[in-house]
């Protein structure tokens, strides 16, 4: 039986969480997601699954797959660009994922920022979904 990973709420139809399994993407088709963005490299961690293995698992549910890998320190410009897209374009419930959903949440908050967000109320966004994303300010300094 397919199981929902954990959801971090970060907006109206976004979403963020860890690590996505086969298990969990055909639960989250089933679960109505549209679009999954995955924020992790190949082979962070042994026996993930890969990006292109998960792109035929989304494609042949109907769900838009985005690979938009980095970590902390490999974090650009680019990819916040990418990012942002994919959410300016999304056609439906969007579930972005990395390894904790820290990664994830960040890059959603730097699109926030971009938008004039409040990084206090993002990071405590952030805090509440177990997350620390405290750094935001710091990178945006440097990215934005």
């Amino acid at each position: 039986m397919s199981t929902l990973p954990p959801l971090m709420q970060l907006a109206p139809d976004v979403t963020a969480t860890g690590a996505l399994t086969r298990d969990n993407i055909e639960a989250l088709a089933a679960a109505g997601t549209k679009v999954i963005v995955n924020n992790r490299p190949d082979g962070e961690d042994p026996g993930q699954i890969t990006a292109e293995e998960a792109r035929q698992l989304c494609s042949a549910h109907g769900i838009a797959y985005h690979h938009i890998p980095f970590v902390g320190a490999t974090l650009t410009r680019a990819d916040i660009d990418a990012f942002a897209a994919v959410l300016k374009n999304a056609a439906g419930p969007l579930v972005a994922h990395c390894r904790s959903g820290t990664r994830s949440t960040m890059i959603w908050a730097l699109t926030r920022l971009r938008e004039g967000a409040d990084p206090v109320a993002l990071v405590a966004l952030g805090a509440r979904n177990g997350v620390d994303i405290a750094a935001l300010t710091a990178l945006a300094a440097r990215l934005l």
